[in-house]
């Protein structure tokens, strides 16, 4: 058994070979990345977020040694959770302030990070280190939110603006990301780690909260009305005729979430676990299939990249419907992604991130908490906005989520259109066999007119491409 952090490390020994995953980059085309255990090769694996591995006379076994249950015996009124819950956050955010290297935080501006930084503010007899990203585009950029609590706790704070050139990194980033990952945001997560190291060697970030307290507004929000019409609809109702008029409807990605009902048709036609993996998945299953070119389609015929989602589903069956779908996040999403992102990006700078609202505790009590302490009403994240807000009166808890997203689809129209049409149409990847060029070239089409943004579809297959120059074809991992 060979074994290292990264899968870089392993790829030293040349007696393990470089064979592809065609189930593993199936994945890839559904979630964006590939979902532990499995890795991109058939002969590396991951161990997976609370497991251990034993490996005794030739054989491994595979142990999970900790777990969230979500049972609602915790406080049920709004004033006693708050009460309960801060001196749970602070002793989290306290022990991960314990360091002999310089100290920092980074600041989106957002709800997440702002709570840690207030808290660390709170405990601190020092001033504050704070590291935040931004884009030149105002749509992007939170920077004037992160200003305001940093004027609040006056910290040091630090800046640095993302521009389009810096594409030129790109094959940097998908070197330290070890396997294809279409997640955009590991760009400016790279330069706002690479700014903090600047200053510090350790970061506390507001990683968590989304999938801990329930915080992506469209994805629960519309997963909670869904959630409540299908029972309204007769089974054989949605199966014979919301299906197949979801399938035909016309597509609307330039309107709302809520109000694409191509996408509302086809959820409401099918099972709760499947509606929620649509609205996980990067390229649907009827997406896939128009992308994805016949050859690979028949090598993976067999594999469902469903059974990564419903295995979880399953181990919380008797739960409400907010907690199984965070339940899943927290299993699939957020170690699958966004801790990824975040480990890959910040070692690659050499600096050490900590995460207080990931702390087994705060986890396990969130799991006490009733769904509507977590998104109450029209209200995601209910208890941390409430706890936030009176320790800083300065930001506006209650405005939209923005996300820590790029300015992409405009930038693949202008300073990355070079760039991404060498990935995606160079004569190198036109014989990789895994996609129809044709249909790459309607999506290409599509965005550059501006007729719908494919921004994150380019992306991942920009990515892909980078990826097999990197690992597989110059072996120079």
């Amino acid at each position: 058994m060979i074994f290292a952090s990264e899968m870089k490390g392993l790829l030293q020994d040349t007696g393990i070979k470089r064979r592809l995953s065609a189930e593993s980059l199936s994945d890839y085309f559904s979630f964006g990345n590939i979902p532990s255990p499995h890795t991109v090769f058939q002969d590396i694996h991951q161990v997976p977020p609370a497991h251990f591995v034993v490996w005794e006379g030739g054989r491994v076994r595979l142990h999970e040694y900790w777990d969230v249950v979500f049972q609602p015996t915790g406080p049920s009124r709004p004033e006693e959770a708050l009460e309960a819950f801060a001196p749970i956050f602070d002793e989290a955010v306290k022990v991960r302030m314990v360091a002999d290297v310089p100290l920092g935080a980074f600041l989106s501006g957002g709800i997440d990070s702002s709570a840690v930084v207030a808290s660390m503010a709170r405990q601190s007899d020092r001033p504050l280190v704070t590291t935040s990203v931004g884009f030149a585009e105002r749509s992007h950029s939170e920077l004037e939110y992160a200003r305001q609590v940093a004027q609040a706790v006056a910290s040091r704070h630090h800046e640095v603006l993302v521009r389009p050139n810096a594409v030129e990194d790109l094959p940097r980033l998908v070197w330290h990301l070890d396997q294809p990952f279409a997640d955009s945001s590991a760009l400016p997560t790279y330069y706002v780690s690479k700014a903090a190291r600047e200053q510090v060697t350790v970061a506390l970030s507001g990683d968590g909260g989304d999938e801990v307290f329930a915080g992506y507004e469209r994805r629960y929000g519309v997963n909670r009305i869904e959630s409540r019409l299908r029972p309204l609809i007769p089974g054989h109702v949605r199966g014979a005729f919301l299906g197949p008029l979801g399938r035909i409807y016309p597509r609307a990605d330039w309107m709302p979430r809520p109000l694409r009902l191509k996408l509302v048709l086809l959820n409401l036609s099918q099972s709760p676990e499947r509606a929620y993996f649509n609205d996980l998945s990067m390229f649907r299953d009827y997406e896939k299939q128009a992308i994805c070119s016949p050859e690979f389609l028949e090598e993976t015929r067999h594999h469902d990249p469903f059974q990564a989602f419903s295995r979880h589903f399953d181990r919380v069956r008797d739960a409400d419907p907010l907690s199984r779908i965070l339940y899943v996040d927290f299993k699939t999403w957020l170690h699958n992604d966004i801790l990824v992102k975040v480990d890959r990006m910040s070692m690659a700078s050499s600096l050490e991130v900590r995460s207080p609202l990931l702390d087994h505790k705060i986890v396990e009590f969130a799991a006490t908490l009733p769904p509507e302490l977590k998104y109450r009403g029209p209200v995601s994240k209910f208890l941390l906005k409430r706890h936030l807000a009176p320790r800083l009166p300065v930001l506006d808890v209650d405005r939209p989520k923005q996300g820590f997203s790029i300015p992409l689809g405009a930038w693949l129209r202008s300073d990355l259109r070079e760039t991404a049409h060498d990935l995606l149409f160079s004569a190198q990847t036109a014989h990789r066999g895994y996609v129809r060029r044709e249909t790459v070239a309607g999506l290409w089409d599509e965005h550059q007119r501006g007729r719908r943004d494919h921004s994150g579809k380019i992306w991942a297959l920009m990515v892909l491409e980078l990826w097999l120059r990197e690992y597989l074809v110059g072996a120079r991992a």
